[in-house]
C-alpha cells in the first residue's frame, strides 16, 4: 500500500501512472490484455467519432465547410429542449444510452435544482447521413424570458434553429418570442413538436397552430417524443437538409466572434468561439480587437459535450480557445480575435443587453468586500448581461448596484454566487430604471445632459428640478385559454395596462398584447397571472421605451430617521396603497424594543401611513392581580364554610 503524502506524493503518483500504463499494454497481466485483431478492435464504431471519453485529438479538417451544421434549440420553458438535446448527443455517440442521461448540457448545480436552462451550452455531434460524416454543432438554449440575451446570442453563432412545440400546451409567449429572434436573425426554422407520446397530447391542433401564427407549413413540422427517443433520427437527417452550410472560408485571414466564455482559476479564461474566417491552432499569436493585446493559443479544442482538445479549428466551426487571459477584462463577449499582424475588420458583435431591473448588492460583512468584488467579476464574466455600478450605503456600506433583466436572473445570480463562490450577500429591494427631464440649463450642464437615468431611488430628483418623470414600458404578450380572458383582462387594467390587440391562435387559445408599465409587472405579476389561470396562461415582454408618468418618491421613517435603503418610487395613484403595506410588513418583521417604534410612510413632508412597533414594559398591574385571586382563593376556602 502506498501513503500519498509529503515528498512520497509525486513518486507515488507517477508510480500509479505508470502501473495503469503498463497494465493497458499488458505487461503486468499479458492475459488480461485485448488481444489484436480479436472483438475488441472488431467492435470498433462504423463512424469517426463516436464517444466523448476519446482523449486523441481530433482532426477538425475532414470536415469540410459543406458538410458542417450549426443550429440551436429554442423553445418556451418546459417544453423539451433539454430532452431533445439528451436523445441527439445520444443518437450521435457524443454520451452513452444510459437511464441517467437527463439534463446533461445542464451543469450548473443551480439548473439542476431549479430544473431549467439559465446558462446556453454547446456540444459539437459527429454524424454519419448517407455515407458522409457531417459536423453539427449544437447550441441549448434557455426558455425563460429572463435568459433571452443568452439566446440572441447563441443565434449569431448559427444559421439555423430547431423551434420545439409542446404537443400538450401548443405555443406558447415565450415561443413567439423567440420564433421572432431567429426570424429577424434570418434563419433557417424547422418546426419540432414534441411530447407526442402524452395522453392529452394534440398534435394537429399545434400545426395548425403554427400554419397561423408563424405562417410555417404544417407539413414541415417533426413529429417526436424527445423522451421516448420516438422519430427523433429524422430531426437529424432534416437539420443536415434544410439548414445551410456557414459562409466561411479557410483562406481568409482568421475572424472569430467569442460568443461566451467562462474563467477557470487555472487556466484562465476560456472562450467559446465561432470562427467566420481562418484557420487556428496550438502557439498562434492572436489579437483581441477590443483591447488591442496578443495573446499566444494555449489549446483549441471542441465540447463534445466535455473539452476535446484538437489539433486545430477551421472556417466554419465552433469550439474552445484557451489563450493565457488571466484577467476577467480580458475576454469581451462579442469581441473579434485575429492573428497578429494579420488586422481584419471586427464582427458587428452583440448589442448590449438593458437592464430591466437594479438591485443593490452588499458583502454581510465589510471584510468580505475584496472577495465578493472578485466573485462578481468572474460570474459577470459567464453572465455578460449583468451591468455593474459602483455604490455606498451609510448602514450597509460600499456594494454594487446591479442591473438584471428580471426577477428570476436576479435569483439565479444570487444563487450562483452563493453555490459557486460561497459568498453571502444583502440584496436590497429591485426597482426599475426611470428618466427625468431636467428643467434648467444649469441642472443640464450639472449633469451634462437633459435626461437622466436614475437606477436607485434614493438619488430621485425633486419635482421643482425637472419637467417631468418618465417611466420604462414593455409590450407583453399573454397566451391562455379563452375561459380566463375576463379575469385577465381586469388583473392587466388593475396594472395600469392599455391593450394593443386581441387574436384567437385556435377555437380555445386567446393571443392578448398589453403595454404594460415595466414597474407594474416585474415583482408579483407572474404568479398573479398564474394563479388567475390555474397555471395555464403565458407571459413574455419586450422593451418598449419610456412614457410619461406622473411618478413620486416614497422615503419610509424609523422613528422619524429616513432609511435609504427602503425608499422606493411609485406612480402618485398607488402611493398610499404601497406605503400602507409596507409600513405593515415593516411591523410584522421588525423585533420589539424597550421604546416604541414608529413606521411612517411619507411623501416629501407628508405623511400618507402610520404603523407602530409597541415598547416592552413591566406589567405593574400583575402583582395586584395575583394578590386578588389569593385573596379570593382564600375566603372561597375558609370564610365561606364558616358562615
Amino acid at each position: 500500500m502506498w501513503t500519498l503524502a509529503g515528498q512520497g506524493w509525486w513518486r507515488g503518483r507517477a508510480l500509479a501512472a505508470w502501473v495503469t500504463e503498463a497494465a493497458r499494454k499488458g505487461l503486468l497481466w499479458p492475459h488480461l490484455a485485448p488481444a489484436r485483431g480479436t472483438a475488441a478492435e472488431a467492435r470498433a464504431p462504423d463512424r469517426c467519432y463516436s464517444s466523448a471519453d476519446r482523449k486523441e485529438k481530433i482532426d477538425m479538417s475532414c470536415f469540410p465547410v459543406e458538410n458542417i451544421r450549426n443550429f440551436s434549440i429554442i423553445a418556451h420553458v418546459d417544453h423539451g429542449k433539454s430532452t431533445l438535446a439528451d436523445r441527439l448527443l445520444e443518437l450521435t455517440g457524443a454520451i452513452d444510452k444510459t437511464k441517467n442521461n437527463k439534463q446533461v448540457l445542464d451543469k450548473l448545480q443551480v439548473e439542476r435544482e431549479r430544473g431549467i436552462t439559465v446558462k446556453a451550452q454547446t456540444a459539437s455531434l459527429f454524424y454519419n447521413y448517407e455515407g458522409k460524416q457531417y459536423l453539427l454543432n449544437l447550441i441549448d438554449t434557455p426558455g425563460h424570458v429572463d435568459f433571452s440575451y443568452e439566446v440572441s446570442r447563441s443565434l449569431s453563432a448559427c444559421q439555423g434553429v430547431l423551434l420545439v412545440v409542446d404537443a400538450n400546451e401548443g405555443i406558447q409567449a415565450q415561443t413567439v418570442a423567440n420564433f421572432f429572434l431567429a426570424f429577424e436573425a434570418q434563419l433557417s426554422i424547422i418546426p419540432v413538436i414534441n411530447k407526442i407520446d402524452l395522453k392529452n397530447a394534440d398534435p394537429e391542433r399545434v400545426e395548425k397552430q403554427i400554419e397561423k401564427v408563424f405562417d410555417i407549413p404544417g407539413d414541415e413540422c417533426i413529429k417526436i417524443s424527445a423522451k421516448l427517443g420516438t422519430n427523433v433520427e429524422s430531426v437529424l437527417d432534416a437539420v443536415i437538409k434544410r439548414i445551410p452550410f456557414p459562409k466561411a472560408h479557410c483562406r481568409n485571414p482568421l475572424r472569430a466572434l467569442v460568443f461566451d466564455s467562462t474563467f477557470d482559476q487555472y487556466r484562465g479564461v476560456i472562450a467559446n468561439v465561432a470562427l467566420f474566417d481562418g484557420v487556428v491552432s496550438k502557439g498562434d499569436k492572436i489579437v483581441s480587437a477590443h483591447t488591442q493585446k496578443t495573446y499566444e493559443v494555449n489549446e483549441v479544442g471542441v465540447l463534445n459535450p466535455n473539452e476535446q482538445p484538437t489539433h486545430k479549428l477551421y472556417a466554419g466551426q465552433v469550439g474552445y480557445l484557451i489563450a493565457g487571459m488571466k484577467d476577467v477584462t480580458e475576454a469581451q463577449i462579442g469581441d473579434t480575435l485575429y492573428l497578429h499582424k494579420q488586422p481584419v475588420e471586427p464582427l458587428p458583435g452583440f448589442k448590449s443587453a438593458k437592464p430591466m431591473v437594479f438591485a443593490g448588492m452588499y458583502p454581510v460583512d465589510q471584510s468580505e468586500y475584496n472577495n465578493l468584488k472578485s466573485a462578481i467579476e468572474k460570474l459577470t464574466l459567464n453572465d455578460s448581461s449583468v451591468v455593474v455600478h459602483r455604490d455606498s450605503s451609510l448602514a450597509l456600506g460600499a456594494g454594487w448596484r446591479l442591473g438584471f433583466l428580471g426577477l428570476l436572473h436576479m435569483e439565479v445570480f444570487n444563487q450562483r454566487l452563493e453555490q459557486e463562490y460561497n459568498a453571502s450577500v444583502i440584496l436590497t429591494t429591485p426597482t426599475v430604471p426611470y428618466k427625468a427631464v431636467l428643467s434648467s440649463a444649469k441642472l443640464m450642464k450639472e449633469y451634462r445632459e437633459k435626461e437622466i437615468t436614475i437606477i436607485n431611488p434614493a438619488q430621485f430628483p425633486d419635482k421643482s428640478k425637472v419637467t417631468e418623470y418618465l417611466e420604462p414600458v414593455v409590450l407583453g404578450t399573454i397566451i391562455t385559454p379563452d375561459e380566463y380572458t375576463g379575469k385577465i383582462m381586469m388583473l392587466c387594467q388593475a396594472r395600469r395596462a392599455v391593450q394593443k390587440n386581441m387574436m384567437y391562435i385556435d377555437q380555445n387559445r386567446v393571443m392578448l398584447k398589453y403595454l404594460f408599465p415595466l414597474n407594474e409587472i416585474v415583482v408579483d405579476f407572474y404568479d398573479s397571472l398564474k394563479s388567475l389561470s390555474s397555471g395555464y396562461a403565458s407571459f413574455d415582454y419586450e422593451d418598449a421605451g419610456y412614457q410619461t408618468a406622473e411618478l413620486v418618491k416614497m422615503d419610509i421613517l424609523l422613528n422619524g430617521s429616513i432609511v435609504e435603503e427602503l425608499v422606493t418610487v411609485v406612480h402618485k395613484d398607488k402611493a398610499y396603497s404601497v406605503g400602507k403595506a409596507i409600513c405593515e410588513r415593516l411591523k410584522d418583521s421588525l423585533p420589539r424594543q424597550l421604546f416604541e417604534i414608529a413606521i411612517q410612510a411619507a411623501l416629501g413632508s407628508k405623511i400618507i401611513a402610520r404603523e407602530t412597533v409597541k415598547a416592552y414594559r413591566k406589567n405593574v398591574l400583575a402583582k395586584c392581580v395575583c394578590i386578588y385571586v389569593c385573596s379570593l382563593s382564600i375566603f372561597m376556602v375558609v370564610i365561606l364554610p364558616e358562615k
